[in-house]
């Protein structure tokens, strides 16, 4: 249990399978190797102990170390483990101390759920010494880092997923269904966005930001400062990039990002705090509202809304647009040409029924109360599965890639007054003849 995975091994392994980095174990029998995973935790703050609680619901699945800078963090995340009637597992407090704990010969994988700053870096030096790779959103803040992480997880044959929880969404995973069997004709249009005021993360309860004032607030702040672009795109355009084909067939191509002015944190501090709040003259650089068009190979075009400053209700904003119908998440419903009345929306809760995926009947009770309304066990279900199967996963690190250098790109469109702004090809061509690697009724 626990040896470090041979990288010509897991490449001899695929090859022999018939896959290639890029195509995913669905359609892999379940091998007779029941051994336990044994995970490294980077990272144990509010998101990390929600993937680390999840993980000691498994009894496939060993703690053999965690980090996190962090004392009470990574003192609780130990405890956890203990609890659990696993065996204490190392703990490490030093920031740099992540390669120590990716050398480690009993280790087959790592959760990657620090700040967005440190997860290039530590899913590099994880994939560099043989280790499976489990990475939080977004994977990367910069070109230059995505390109890293797709050339190091190309050279060393490794794994890198980045935990896009909703791309297991219930329900979109049954518009996936739909659009591969045909249901919305040729798809033409998408919408999506991470629209949800996060103000109470932004701030403490005394409107405080930066360093010592809370599991979030003390890093994912500054990136309001120094910013403007949409920071967060992965949860909408994941989904998205499945029902579209991206890298299997189609990609983006460019974008063209707009902002508006940033007022809501300034205001939401004047009217919680007053005038007189030490930083309500803060200079937010992050528009309110950033509107991101992005055009696909295959001449489709999606509509990206980051909206998380302002007063509002949590939404994702998803709409599936094709040549025979149309679904609307705020609407909860759907019109199907030939199906429904003419001019009318049907309620989509037939359809969910009729189009519901395989993965949630058959793992629906073990998803209750995994976190995100059961979205959470499917990711890491898929991410633990591939580990035991030395197979590669369901999401892979050209997905990784090509969901997180939006907020880059955006960055520079808005820099740029609007101007499209070109994507990378992380596939270097092979998304031309790509196979599918994501199935709403695959095997895990």
């Amino acid at each position: 249990m626990g040896k470090k995975i041979d990288r010509k091994e897991f490449l001899r392994t695929s090859a022999v399978a018939g896959l290639g980095l890029s195509v995913a174990p669905f359609s892999i029998l379940k091998g007779k190797d029941d051994r336990k995973v044994a995970l490294g935790f980077l990272g144990v703050g509010s998101r990390g102990t929600s993937h680390l609680r999840g993980i000691l619901n498994r009894d496939d699945v060993e703690v053999k170390a965690i980090l996190d800078p962090d004392k009470k963090n990574l003192d609780r995340a130990l405890k956890l483990v203990e609890q659990s009637g696993q065996e204490r597992p190392e703990g490490y407090f030093r920031k740099e101390d992540y390669i120590k704990l990716c050398e480690r010969d009993d280790l087959d994988g790592v959760i990657i759920s620090s700040p967005w700053e440190y997860h290039t870096r530590q899913a590099v030096g994880a994939m560099e010494r043989g280790k499976y790779v489990g990475l939080e959103v977004p994977a990367a803040l910069t070109v230059e880092d995505c390109w890293e992480l797709v050339h190091t997880s190309e050279r060393t044959g490794v794994p890198c997923m980045m935990l896009e929880n909703v791309c297991y969404r219930r329900d979109v995973m049954a518009i996936l269904h739909m659009v591969r069997e045909g249901l919305f004709g040729e798809m033409i249009h998408a919408r999506c966005g991470y629209q949800h005021q996060m103000t109470p993360y932004i701030f403490n309860d005394k409107l405080e930001f930066g360093p010592g004032t809370g599991s979030v607030s003390s890093w994912r702040t500054k990136h309001y400062l120094k910013r403007n672009g949409d920071h967060y795109p992965t949860h909408g355009i994941g989904p998205v990039a499945h029902w579209l084909d991206i890298n299997r067939g189609n990609r983006f191509v460019k974008l063209t990002s707009n902002s508006t002015k940033a007022k809501g944190l300034e205001n939401h501090i004047e009217y919680y705090g007053g005038k007189d709040h030490p930083n309500e003259e803060v200079d937010w650089k992050t528009g309110d509202i950033v509107t991101t068009t992005i055009t696909t190979a295959n001449g489709e075009t999606i509509i990206v809304t980051f909206d998380t400053s302002l007063p509002r209700p949590y939404s994702l904003g998803f709409r599936a647009q094709g040549t025979n119908g149309i679904w609307e998440m705020e609407r909860d419903a759907v019109h199907i040409r030939g199906r429904s009345e003419p001019h009318r929306w049907e309620e989509f809760d037939k359809y969910q029924k009729e189009f519901d995926s395989e993965l949630w009947k058959r793992h629906e009770r073990e998803a209750e109360g995994s976190g995100h309304g059961g979205m959470d066990f499917f990711v890491r279900n898929a991410f633990v599965e591939s580990i035991k199967r030395k197979v590669p996963t369901p999401q892979d690190v050209y997905d990784a890639a090509a969901w997180s250098v939006i907020a880059p790109l955006s960055e520079q469109s808005i820099a740029e007054g609007g101007a499209p702004v070109q994507f990378p090809d992380f596939t270097s061509g092979k998304w031309i003849n790509n196979k599918q690697i994501f199935y709403p009724n695959g095997e895990y």
